[in-house]
């Protein structure tokens, strides 16, 4: 406890994993059940959506399948890159408690 008073251990890779987890899986959830009520309410959404959509109908059955591939693969490459991203912010806590302890354990054997 006095460590955490005086800021030596932090709560912050706790945390960081909760938000890791509300990015990776909370908000695309969210975002695809209210994708209806975003186009309706914001236009920009709406008209971006026209374009896209008579864009996606224009190409043919083979290039349609191509590019929903490609959605997929970018979807995931952007998971893995938020993973890594939290992963890297974890690691600097970690790093930080590591050498934390071992100094503690230096000035005690002194």
């Amino acid at each position: 406890m006095k460590d955490f008073l005086l800021f030596n251990k932090f709560i912050t890779p706790d945390i960081l994993i909760f938000f890791y987890y509300m990015g990776a899986l909370f908000i695309p959830l969210v975002l695809w059940v209210y994708k209806e009520k975003l186009l309706k309410k914001f236009s920009f959404f709406q008209s971006a959506q026209e374009m896209v959509g008579s864009f996606y109908s224009s190409l043919s059955k083979k290039d349609q399948l191509l590019t929903l591939l490609l959605l997929v693969v970018i979807f995931f490459f952007l998971e893995l890159f938020w993973r890594m991203m939290f992963e890297m912010m974890i690691g600097c806590f970690d790093i930080h408690n590591y050498l934390f302890e071992m100094s503690k354990k230096m000035n005690e054997s002194r």
